[in-house]
């Protein structure tokens, strides 16, 4: 069973449509062809230390993709901020990690905006 993270915290997953499903080493024409078709994109992360999946997820934003963008898999608590600045909507997450993680973990990162060093470069230059 699967857990959604969201800025509000823990959800059940209820998306029952298609995904295009990415892995991490993706080429260019598989990413074109997800961001051409703009059904949502699932990409996965075998690793928490494999950030690969982060730099899709941008590329596909300055492609154009404007639709649901999830990341699945070995996503940690304290990278739920630079999944939502490299524009994913969600993280997919297994109820074990959940259960190692808890929401309060994620929610104290949940206030992406705030908390990202060039926001604060540009505050202050």
């Amino acid at each position: 069973m699967s857990v959604i993270v969201t800025d509000t915290g823990f959800a059940p997953d209820t998306y029952s449509g298609i995904w295009t499903e990415l892995a991490p080493d993706a080429d260019d024409a598989a990413l074109q062809d997800a961001v051409d078709r703009q059904q949502p994109i699932r990409i996965s992360f075998p690793a928490f230390s494999d950030g690969r999946g982060f730099t899709l997820a941008a590329r596909a934003r300055r492609m154009g993709f404007t639709g649901r963008l999830r990341a699945q898999g070995h996503v940690i608590a304290d990278q739920y901020a630079m999944a939502r600045r490299s524009g994913f909507d969600e993280v997919e997450i297994s109820a074990d990690l959940a259960t190692r993680q808890p929401q309060a973990q994620w929610l104290a990162r949940a206030n992406w905006r705030a908390h990202d060093y060039r926001s604060a470069l540009r505050r202050t230059g």
